[in-house]
């Protein structure tokens, strides 16, 4: 009884501390909306007055202009008129002096005096001001061209209000894809909105498949100014399983709300190196493997300085690698007295393959004097060399001495007949006993193993004064799965190493 009650309290428990959680969110996002309530008005307040000042500014400009204007055509008409008017002035006092002189000439009774005057006034009138002045006005009094009617822009003015938010898009996941280390998110505005200028799209990394959280490891990424309903993320690394997204509509002066929140998958295979497996002379950064010629003569100096100043050292100082697993890796291929040694310049993936469709690839350093890539059994031995035994496939480049590049199992090649790559890519269908080599540009293939696997593999890399770098987090191709399809059920022209 006691039993049943404990195990239905842990019941209560558990759903009382999710409940929690739930209502701490929710308080969260409460605090957080009153912040940004108060932040959004302030900025709403601020951009008014910026647009209404920057109206007042247009206004003023525009009336001091038109005033400008109305001035300059007064000045200038003014100028006319005035220099018109004082010609006609000076003009008409000569004909009024003419026109006196003309009426006493002719109350003159002297014959011979009124003929010498009368020439002397016909002249005179020839010669008149009067006669050669136009009597048409330079200048117009008429200002009607300079009158304004403001109605229409007034009823304009009044008319002002804010600006309609943009509406809410929404994202149909029937249209989204995922493929090739590549998401093409699609969306739709639910009513026609012609001021839309453009839509901003972020997404977010996540290992939680629910409802999206505010708090996640991972923050948002924004990608802006996207002008049609639709945008693909291309070269994406898969590094989780899922990735959230939310869009939003923008035009010239307001950002819509964001969308809800769409969870799409994206799973890929993802591991890191064992670097306990690692052979001495290897130095394992992450995904990065460089030769060293003196890491194991560097190791056993080490080893033997702190036996010689304390034979209890702590476990946690010993000269092994320290490796941390997560809970979603396989534990170590081999403890570090087992990594690979001799010869074997070898390193383990960390994560084991026992079924489905895997991909992933590496870049090497060309003039290696060697370099394998393939996958082998945890149970390879410590001195095994790639391609030695029954325990592991590969693709070896050697330049030692003969330029070779072969595909090798159970101690047997085969030379390929293609150029050497920059990336390879790794293929590996464990359910229906296939690995495959391409050429991680040109997605060609190279090189395919057929066999039944007996045990999980690992990732399986060797180096001999080189390096090389890993790539995971990748899908597997279209043009791999396409190629794949394509030979399924022809028998493989390999089957001699297999």
């Amino acid at each position: 009884m006691a039993d049943h009650n404990k195990v239905c309290l842990r019941k209560i428990v558990t759903t009382l501390a999710v409940k929690n959680e739930e209502v701490q969110n929710f308080v969260y996002q409460l605090q957080q909306t009153l912040k940004n309530v108060e932040d959004n008005s302030e900025r709403a307040l601020g951009d008014l007055e910026v647009e209404y000042s920057s109206l007042y500014n247009i206004l003023d400009e525009l009336k001091e202009n038109m005033m400008t204007k109305i001035k300059q055509e007064r000045a200038s008409k003014t100028y006319e008129l005035q220099n018109q008017l004082t010609v006609c002035t000076k003009a008409l006092e000569s004909s009024e002096e003419l026109l006196e002189f003309a009426n006493q000439t002719l109350d003159n009774t002297d014959s011979d005096g009124l003929n010498q005057a009368a020439k002397q006034i016909k002249d005179s009138v020839t010669m008149a001001p009067a006669f050669r002045l136009s009597l048409k006005a330079k200048a117009s009094d008429n200002m009607s061209h300079l009158m304004v009617d403001f109605s229409q822009e007034q009823k304009i003015l009044r008319s002002l209000k804010f600006l309609p938010v943009p509406s809410i898009p929404e994202i149909d996941t029937h249209e989204c894809l995922v493929a090739d280390n590549c998401v093409t998110v699609v969306w739709r505005i639910p009513e026609e909105d012609s001021k839309i200028d453009h839509y901003v799209l972020e997404y977010r990394k996540t290992n939680h498949e629910g409802a999206p959280r505010l708090k996640e490891e991972h923050p948002w990424m924004v990608r802006e100014g996207i002008k049609e309903m639709e945008f693909t993320l291309l070269g994406l690394k898969f590094d989780t399983q899922f990735i959230n997204f939310r869009v939003k509509a923008c035009n010239k002066a307001v950002a819509g709300e964001f969308s809800e929140t769409v969870t799409l998958e994206t799973n890929a295979f993802n591991f890191s190196l064992d670097a306990s497996t690692a052979h001495q002379n290897l130095k394992v950064e992450d995904l990065k493997v460089e030769w060293d010629a003196s890491g194991g003569k560097v190791q056993e100096i080490k080893v033997r300085g702190k036996e010689n100043r304390s034979r209890t050292a702590s476990p946690a100082h010993s000269p092994a690698r320290s490796i941390i697993q997560s809970p979603k890796r396989m534990p170590s291929a081999r403890s570090s007295r087992d990594r690979f040694t001799a010869e074997s310049y070898t390193v383990l993936g960390d994560t084991l393959i026992d079924g489905g469709q895997h991909y992933w690839e590496v870049v090497f350093e060309r003039d290696s004097k060697a370099f394998l890539v393939g996958v082998a059994y945890r149970t390879l031995g410590k001195f095994d060399q790639l391609g030695k035994t029954n325990a592991s496939w590969c693709l070896h480049l050697n330049n030692w001495l003969q330029v070779s590049f072969t595909a090798k199992h159970n101690n047997k090649a085969k030379v390929l007949d293609v150029s050497v790559p920059d990336r390879v890519g790794v293929y590996c269908n464990y359910s229906e006993g296939l690995l495959a080599f391409y050429n991680a540009k040109t997605k060609q293939l190279i090189h395919s193993f057929r066999t039944k696997f007996t045990q999980p593999v690992l990732p399986a890399f060797m180096v001999w004064c080189g390096s090389f770098i890993v790539q995971t987090g990748l899908q597997v191709p279209s043009a791999v799965k396409s190629l794949q399809k394509r030979n399924s059920g022809t028998s493989s022209s390999n089957a001699s190493l297999t």
